[in-house]
């Protein structure tokens, strides 16, 4: 037997089918329905009032209520006791009282308050709602901020307060009229008028947050950016900046997506008290032209050295431009580029910087062979031109033969057979005297280099299970056959300059970074590698090795580890329990004297409310090399200080003899689900011509879906 409750929802369905007004019979949307405990219908007057918890549905619309009476003549519903109006967006209104239409798309509303789909609230004491597009609410509330869970009439964190707010869902916009803001309930701002997009907008045109800050150099400055939209792929950003002691800065930045590609870039121009103008560009292009081919433009300029860092721009020592055509396809890799360079430190010299076009580059790996046999190719030509020093050029191409095989035993072998050619070509390349073809100091001319080499790869890994941890021991060793010499005083090195021997390339033919140097003479590199991995996650991994070479190669530098026949030896420690603590050890020591030649420490984790993080490193300048030596340390301690409130200390000391304190830094943050606010102390102690060591206190106050104000101090 049916309920009564189902059979005056069917009953009041059919009414309602039969009762439609002319207006609405001929819209297409279907009819409304009711459910209710109970119901009367007055035929005369046309007017159906339900009872006891009554619910009206009608094209994905909702309305509940403790009474309800529809009149079909007025196409009027009137609800009363703990109304709530669910919308198809998924708003939620609840009121007192409404009056709306029969689609529930108009109506009025008193005492309402308004959850919308992302969370943010509204409350008013009228509001009119008009074709479901329009909401126009007087003596007005808005906030994203959750109520107090022990004390629900405690004020929001945050909340603005308005004679009038429109919320406008087709322009999808929210206007206030005479608006002041409130933190914890004290009111902090008025404006007259004040207008955002809603909580559903992605992209909207206007005014951004301002920042304010400021510098013992710029002195006190202003940034007011403004946002434009020019359609669903593109947009712009425009940032005036005021300052107190200059003339101000005008900075741009312009993005748009394509079906095939992007670009984005960003720009600005200063005018100084010296009337000067300085300005900087970076920008970046990519399309693809099919499936296989791609082609892109980086343009990074700038007109000062200092000056990015000046007006915080960015804080880079090297801007790179390039332009580029790079395919792939199957195994294969092609690239044609060309690249120009800017450096920004005091050392870097603009008629010395070398441009380098064309650089062509393929690479290819073979598959392989039911032996376990493939091939590879690699080819790189460069050419570099400078104003002032070398010109240079070089074409290199790498085929190489390779087979893997692991025996019987378990023991794994890789045998690689390659052949290198590489052709040279300098101009005013510097050179010994003494040497043929040498001018004044200065060589010009090419070379050639043939260079065949073979290298056998071989280890034998030894696992077990030690209860609930698998324990792997792996003895490593690398033998490599090719002839003596290679480096010749014809042959420009130009990406060759600097490497570092360690862990991660005791196991390289060629420790070199680039084609230009190579290692040579017979050779061989050893060692051992030993691991325990929990079940649980955790892990304990170390390597510990060291080379050999028959015969002294010059082309290793005193303090490089490689210079004699023995090198140092070079190890790794990693040791990670859990998440509490994770140890990394990288070492370089002497052979001779066991002295530590290089330190990298890092440790870092988590316990309870604090994570860490600490970072040593102390190494001595290689011969020749243009870094120096370093010795420092770098620290973090964050700690979450209750559900909303977290503080962190970060800082960078120079260890050495003439260092010092680099950079500290202490910030504090709340955060919760409509407000976020940061404060930083910093300082940093050095200087780079014009830039002087300076102070700052940064405050960041971000309101969810209003946008965020923030300022700087920097005496």
């Amino acid at each position: 037997m049916k309920s009564k409750r189902t059979i005056l929802a069917i009953v009041l369905s059919v009414a309602l089918l039969g009762l439609a007004a002319p207006a609405r019979a001929a819209e297409a949307t279907a009819p409304a329905t009711f459910s209710a405990d109970e119901m009367t219908h007055d035929r005369e007057m046309g007017v159906i009032t339900a009872r006891g918890r009554v619910e009206v549905n009608h094209d994905g619309y909702t309305l509940l209520a403790d009474r309800i009476s529809y009149s079909q003549n007025a196409d009027l519903v009137r609800a009363m006791g703990d109304v709530t109006l669910l919308r198809p967006n998924g708003d939620v209104m609840f009121a007192d009282s409404m009056e709306v239409s029969g689609d529930l798309k108009n109506g009025l509303i008193e005492d309402m308050r308004a959850v919308l789909a992302e969370r943010s609230r509204f409350a008013a004491r009228k509001a009119k709602l008009v074709n479901d597009e329009t909401l126009t609410m007087e003596r007005a509330v808005y906030s994203p901020c959750e109520p107090c869970k022990d004390d629900p009439k405690r004020p929001l964190l945050w909340q603005v307060k308005a004679v009038k707010v429109v919320h406008d869902r087709k322009e999808k916009i929210i206007e206030f009229e005479h608006a002041w803001m409130e933190l914890a309930g004290v009111p902090v701002a008025y404006t007259p008028y004040l207008r955002f997009p809603d909580p559903t907008v992605k992209r909207k045109s206007g005014f951004l947050p301002p920042s304010f800050g400021g510098s013992s150099d710029l002195g006190l400055t202003a940034r007011t950016p403004y946002f434009q939209v020019i359609d669903d792929h593109s947009d712009f950003t425009v940032t005036p900046i005021v300052t107190s002691n200059e003339y101000g800065a005008l900075a741009g930045e312009y993005r748009q997506r394509f079906k095939t590609g992007e670009v984005e870039g960003d720009a600005s121009l200063a005018y100084t008290s010296d009337e000067d103008v300085y300005g900087h560009i970076r920008s970046r292009a990519r399309f693809d032209i099919d499936h296989t081919w791609r082609w892109g433009v980086n343009l990074n300029r700038v007109n000062s050295d200092t000056y990015m860092r000046r007006y915080d721009f960015g804080s880079e020592s090297l801007l790179t431009s390039k332009a580029y055509l790079e395919g792939f396809r199957g195994n294969t890799y092609t690239s044609f580029s060309g690249l120009a360079f800017q450096g920004l430190r005091a050392t870097d010299v603009d008629e010395t910087t070398p441009v380098v076009f064309p650089r062509v580059e393929f690479s290819y790996r073979g598959d392989a062979d039911g032996h376990g046999a493939y091939n590879t190719l690699d080819v790189n030509a460069t050419m570099l031109n400078r104003e002032q020093g070398v010109d240079s050029s070089r074409i290199s191409v790498h085929p190489a033969w390779n087979v893997e095989h692991i025996a019987p035993m378990g023991d794994v072998y890789k045998l690689t057979a390659r052949m290198d050619v590489d052709f040279f070509n300098a101009q005013g390349l510097d050179a010994p005297t003494t040497r043929p073809a040498v001018v004044n100091g200065k060589y010009n001319g090419s070379a050639l280099r043939l260079r065949p080499e073979v290298q056998m790869d071989w280890a034998m890994p030894f696992a077990r299970r030690h209860g609930t941890s698998t324990e792997v021991l792996q003895p490593l060793a690398q033998v490599i056959l090719s002839p003596q010499g290679g480096n010749s005083y014809k042959m420009a090195n130009e990406d060759s300059l600097d490497f570092d021997f360690n862990d991660a390339n005791l196991f390289s033919a060629n420790r070199f970074t680039g084609y230009d140097q190579v290692e040579s003479g017979p050779r061989a590199n050893y060692g051992v590698k030993w691991s325990v991995t929990g079940d649980n996650g955790g892990s304990t991994s170390l390597l510990f090795g060291q080379s050999y070479r028959v015969s002294d190669d010059t082309t290793f530098k005193t303090g490089s580890g490689l210079e004699d026949n023995l090198s140092d030896y070079v190890g790794k420690v990693e040791l990670s329990p859990g998440s509490h603590v994770n140890l990394l050890y990288r070492t370089r020591i002497d052979k001779d004297s066991g002295e530590f030649n290089r330190n990298e420490v890092g440790v870092s984790g988590s316990q309870s409310i604090f994570d860490y993080g600490v970072n040593y490193l102390a190494f001595d300048r290689q011969e020749g090399s243009e870094f120096p030596g370093r010795e420092e340390i770098s620290y973090s301690l964050g700690a979450d200080l209750d559900e909303f409130w977290r503080t962190n200390l970060s800082g960078v000391r120079d260890l050495s003899s003439s260092g010092g304190q680099r950079a500290m830094g202490l910030g504090f943050t709340y955060e919760d689900e409509c407000l976020r606010f940061d404060t930083l102390i910093s300082r940093t102690f050095y200087q780079d011509r014009d830039l002087r060591p300076t102070d700052a206190i940064i405050f960041r106050l971000a309101f969810m879906n209003l946008g965020e104000v923030g300022t700087g101090i920097s005496p």
